[in-house]
């Protein structure tokens, strides 16, 4: 038992990225499917798979450049459970000036930090990618 999954799953993509691994395995959850699904339309992950059989896993396809390097070259964990991290729309980071993900919990969703602006929502951030 993992007090904080997201972290775990976050550490598991840093630590494949690292070892240049094809895909990543971590235990299946909504929170965690829709935060993949927020990095793949971002670019920063191939594929997010969940299989069917029990128990459920969420297979991570990582994503490389033609020389083998990571699409992925940082990601943090911003909010966590002993300290939850709420932003206004106003405060929301803007990661490498715009070039990284800011990946938020808002009341319509997870969605990134640019979507969250443009719908003019706040909400929890959950964690940066660049």
């Amino acid at each position: 038992m993992t007090s904080d999954p997201i972290s775990d799953m976050l550490t598991t993509v840093r630590n494949g990225q690292k070892a240049r691994l094809h895909s990543v395995s971590t235990p299946a959850s909504n929170l965690k499917s829709e935060i993949a699904r927020v990095m793949k339309e971002a670019g920063y992950i191939v594929d997010a798979v969940t299989t069917s059989e029990f128990p459920k896993q969420l297979i991570i396809t990582l994503k490389y450049s033609d020389k083998a390097v990571p699409a992925i070259t940082e990601i943090k964990r911003v909010s966590k459970p002993g300290l939850r991290n709420y932003v206004a729309v106003s405060k929301i980071p803007a990661v490498l000036d715009g070039m990284g993900l800011a990946i938020l919990s808002t009341s319509k969703g997870v969605m990134s930090g640019a979507e969250a602006k443009k719908a003019k929502l706040g909400g929890e951030l959950i964690c940066t990618v660049a």
